[in-house]
This record gives structure tokens, sequence and C-alpha cells, in this order.
């Protein structure tokens, strides 16, 4: 992350780091770490590779590739829908490590994925409970089962209630669903069919502070730079 500004108990702190994964930490305040309550993430071309509207098949757990876990053991580091495989970027499998190690105390994640159609938000939702974060370890286990034990609170898809804007329809109902503030909030988006971001940053403002969530583009995926 290169800058933020998020609001922690009503102070504003701005920061700067290089990364969340590592190197140096500085801020303007006394304030030593600001971590998101919550961090989303968009699904496609930006947490994995693929999109999800292309994709033939709702996979099983048969149509997977195992491999190297980012030198965390071996697991399933791709799922296959027909022809096609779907994996995570670099920066979403460090990330989502880091998080199943509590590196970030307090932070949980959801998604926010405007799946074009029915039959790519059941392939996004299978995928997520095939693909491993560590082995025995998959996504929707980090995720859904740990962090909102068992709740499915991710907004997935753009059938009504949701719709194509994320700032109208999935951040609003993430933010009920979660009883998280916006300005508490990072989000992730590769931005490639819309400015996600910066209809998500201007169009979901807490009211007393004027903030909403900070955002960062990924235009090609979720990369370790990026995270």
């Amino acid at each position: 992350l290169c800058s933020l500004s998020i609001i922690i108990d009503s102070y504003t702190v701005a920061f700067h780091t290089p990364s969340l994964s590592g190197g140096s930490y500085s801020t303007t305040s006394s304030v030593k770490m600001a971590i998101p309550e919550l961090l989303v993430y968009d699904m496609d071309a930006c947490l994995w590779d693929q999109e999800m509207y292309e994709m033939p098949k709702i996979p099983t757990e048969k149509d997977v590739v195992m491999g190297d876990l980012n030198g965390r053991g071996e697991g399933v580091v791709g799922v296959l829908s027909g022809g096609h495989q779907i994996s995570l970027h670099r920066g979403s499998i460090i990330g989502l490590q880091e998080h199943a190690d509590d590196k970030y105390p307090g932070m949980k994640v959801a998604f926010a994925s405007s799946a074009d159609t029915p039959l790519a938000e059941k392939i996004g939702r299978a995928t997520l409970k095939i693909l491993e974060v560590l082995p025995g370890l998959t996504v929707w286990d980090l995720v859904v089962n740990r962090d909102w034990k068992g709740v499915d609170v991710n907004q997935i898809g753009r059938q009504p209630p949701l719709s194509s804007n994320k700032a109208r329809s999935h951040f609003p109902r993430l933010k009920e669903a979660t009883g998280i503030r916006f300005d508490r909030m990072l989000f992730f988006d590769d931005c490639n069919w819309g400015d996600h971001c910066g209809m998500v940053a201007s169009g979901c403002k807490e009211e007393d502070s004027g903030v909403g969530p900070a955002t960062v583009r990924t235009p090609n995926g979720l990369g370790e730079k990026e995270w």
C-alpha cells in the first residue's frame, strides 16, 4: 500500500508504507499502525486471474491443480473450469496467508464481486470453496468459516438486490451485514470494467467523518507490490 487515510476512534491517521507484508513503516502521528477492520476483495481479475463470466462450468473438488502454496506446503493452487485454470494472484495468496497467520489483529475479510450471471456467481463461490490458502485450508474456510463463524456476508453477483454498482449495493449491504463503518474498510479492485474504487470511495462516505473506504486499483491483478 502506498498511502491510506483511515479513521480510528474519530482520529484521522495518515500513514505511508510500501507493503503490508514487510518493509519500513512511517506515520504522521504517534499511532504505530493502522489496520482496516474489513478488507474487501473484488474477485475476477483481482483476487484471481480469470473472469467468471468466461468460465463454462462449475468446478468440483475433482477439478484441482496441486502445487506449492507460496512455500507453505502443497495444496490446491488451481481450480479447473472446463479447460480454464483459476488461480489466486500472488498478492492475494500472500495477503490471505498473512491473514491466516493473524498478522493483522482485528481485521476480517469479505468479497464484493459484480459477477455478470447467476452461473458466474456459482462458479465463483465454488472456486472459493476449493482454492487453498494453506494446505487443507480453503479461502472459504478462512473467510466465511473463521472470520464470520459460518455466516456468508459476501456480496457476489449483480442479481437483485445487488447491481453492477458496488457503491449502491455491495458496500451498503456489507456495512449492514458486518456492522463495520465504511471508513474502516480497505478495497482492492482491478477497475478494468469501470472505476469501482472511485465510485466506492466517493459514494460510500460516513456522515460524521466524510471518509469512505480506502481503495487500491489492481489493473493487472493483485500483485505483491499492490499488497
